[in-house]
């Protein structure tokens, strides 16, 4: 015993610093660890991001998506002389032309799994978007056929904001888009009044977006079943009249759900997400 005493008295100040130190950046690199794999478990974003990010069937129903509406604008071109008016397409920008695949993925990374605000108005303003499959030589065909393309997007990032769609549209291969071809609605997601204001003046073939609501405000609803019901019922324009997008990240299906479409991120609205999924789970008794 003594001698252990006497070891331990012995080694020199600075090496049982050294000792300490060395043991508390383990503990801290291990205890990283373990948070890392536990935000990689739970977080309600991974599934629906890692698709978004990687999925062959993310960019193929992108290409289905716009080959559709090309055809739609070919039968309509064919047939230019029957209209009184010159032909147009209206479309929604966010997760329709452009893609926020990179701030989903910072999203995840950082251990968040709601959508946040805060977040979202800073990455807009680095202008990272990219263009969806296919929307650009869409775009292009359009152009080429003087078949003018109304961008039509709710956004809210200050008085900048129309200056940062425009931007985020251009750095993303769409050109400069002239101000009245681009309108951006920062107090309301209703696009109904400014589409009835450009079908007065336009034939417009078809509508673009990644949200029903981009469609019509019928779908602006809190209940899940009614906009279920709805979609049923007008399913005949879809691939016809109006081109729906995938997007399981964002929009106003999550409001149906929580009454908010962005919800806080809290321990309720993790429950309530979880039995969202889980509402016709397999009745098999639990292990």
């Amino acid at each position: 015993c003594y001698i252990l005493i006497l070891k331990k008295v012995l080694v020199p100040r600075e090496k049982r610093m050294k000792a300490t130190s060395l043991a508390r950046f383990v503990i801290c690199v291990f205890l990283a660890s373990i948070a890392t794999v536990l935000n990689a478990q739970q977080n309600n974003l991974a599934y629906a991001v890692a698709w978004k990010q990687t999925a062959a069937e993310h960019a193929a129903l992108y290409h289905q998506g716009f080959n559709i509406a090309k055809m739609r604008v070919e039968e309509a071109i064919s047939i230019r002389s029957n209209f009184d008016k010159p032909l147009a397409i209206i479309s929604d920008v966010d997760e329709t032309l452009l893609l926020s695949n990179s701030y989903w993925g910072y999203m995840v990374a950082s251990g968040n799994d709601f959508f946040s605000d805060i977040e979202w108005d800073a990455w807009v303003e680095e202008d990272l978007f990219t263009p969806s499959p296919g929307s650009l030589e869409f775009a292009e065909f359009c152009r080429q056929n003087d078949v003018d393309i109304f961008f039509v997007t709710n956004r809210d990032q200050g008085e900048s904001t129309v200056d940062l769609a425009r931007r985020n549209l251009q750095t993303a291969g769409f050109g400069l888009i002239e101000s009245d071809r681009l309108i951006v609605l920062r107090n309301s997601s209703n696009k109904e009044i400014i589409q009835k204001q450009i079908m007065q003046d336009y034939e417009v073939v078809v509508l673009l977006g990644d949200n029903l609501n981009d469609f019509s405000r019928d779908y602006y609803t809190l209940d899940v079943e009614q906009r279920r019901s709805l979609a049923n019922e007008k399913r005949k324009v879809f691939g016809s009249r109006n081109i729906i997008f995938p997007n399981p990240t964002d929009g106003h299906w999550l409001r149906a759900i929580f009454g908010d479409s962005e919800p806080p991120a809290n321990r309720l609205n993790r429950e309530i997400l979880h039995a969202a999924a889980s509402r016709t789970a397999w009745p098999r008794p639990l292990r």
